[in-house]
């Protein structure tokens, strides 16, 4: 009664002393359990540390002891776990990820690739690279300024125009199949979706790529552009080759031939990814003498954005500048 009349304050700094002064009374009554602690009476002036040193000193568990021969032979943890009555589940400790993903009604499910039993965790990031913390900070935030649309309370929605054809359902054979694509060479446009604070654009993969006209005749030039690409993106370049051949009546334009490799590349995601840009923002474009600056009509409606560089250029890059000569 007395506390419930008492201001906040007053009532949680009584509390708080009466808490404190339990705290340093509560070492001063230790029951020690070793009879020789117990029989002896220690004075009210004896400390709190030397009580515990007594009773750590004359402990059982402090003794070392050396194991005999007999112990030695008897120690058998694998026979232990045998002769216990209650086994433990074998499945919870040999359990691995099923290797392909069968639908989501199979019962066996992979696991979330954040969870290190999963076939393709990956370990990190351990760093924010520095675009990343601008983008986070900065870029995020007007790019959600720039796509905000208001709409007010309980606005009706537009229709959703149908992208692909229906079936009419004149066959039984139309039941259950796949939607069709629109009559004549109409390309599908991507989704209007609405913008909001989980779908900002934002960077997800860069890929470097470096046609070779030569590596048909000469693979000289498809090692060295190999080198040359792992050695700026720190990835194990992947050989493509031409799907079709391109000819000019007899000749064939850059000896390019169905089946032969034309270019490398490889595709960089992640930290590796703000990396890269990183680098061949800051230190290989304003390196370039006379430079006009990318184009802006460089992009289409995928999102996709692509930028063209001169041999010469690749030179600029302070990996490519160390081995030049080689």
């Amino acid at each position: 009664m007395i506390f419930n009349k008492l201001p906040f304050r007053a009532h949680s700094s009584i509390i708080n002393r009466t808490s404190s002064s339990r705290t340093c009374i509560k070492p001063t009554f230790i029951r020690h359990v070793s009879s020789d602690i117990a029989s002896t009476t220690p004075n009210t002036s004896t400390s709190t540390s030397e009580l515990l040193e007594l009773e750590l000193d004359d402990s059982e568990f402090t003794s070392s002891t050396t194991p005999t021969a007999e112990m030695i032979q008897s120690y058998d943890p694998v026979g232990q776990s045998a002769a216990r009555k209650k086994q433990l589940p074998s499945s919870r400790y040999r359990f691995r990820a099923p290797r392909y993903y069968r639908g989501p009604l199979h019962p066996h499910q992979p696991p979330h690739p954040s969870n290190p039993t999963a076939r393709n965790y990956i370990p990190g990031p351990f760093s924010s690279p520095r675009l990343l913390q601008t983008y986070d900070s900065t870029l995020s935030h007007d790019l959600m300024i720039l796509y905000y649309q208001h709409t007010p309370f309980n606005t009706p929605r537009p229709p959703i125009k149908e992208r692909l054809r229906s079936w009419d359902d004149s066959s039984p054979y139309h039941k259950n199949r796949p939607l069709r694509a629109p009559r004549g060479t109409v390309k599908l446009g991507l989704l209007d979706k609405k913008i909001t604070f989980r779908n900002i654009p934002q960077l997800s993969a860069i890929t470097v790529s470096i046609v070779i006209p030569e590596a048909s005749s000469d693979s000289r030039f498809l090692h060295t552009a190999g080198m040359m690409v792992q050695a700026i993106t720190t990835q194990r370049a992947t050989i493509y080759k031409a799907r079709r051949t391109v000819s000019a009546g007899n000749r064939s334009q850059f000896s390019q031939r169905r089946g032969k490799p034309i270019s490398v590349g490889t595709t960089m995601t992640g930290e590796q990814m703000w990396h890269f840009l990183s680098t061949f923002v800051g230190v290989v474009l304003p390196r370039i003498k006379d430079w006009q600056g990318v184009l802006a009509r460089s992009g289409d409606v995928n999102g996709n954005y692509t930028i063209g560089v001169h041999r010469d250029v690749v030179e600029l890059w302070p990996e490519i500048a160390v081995n030049y000569d080689a």
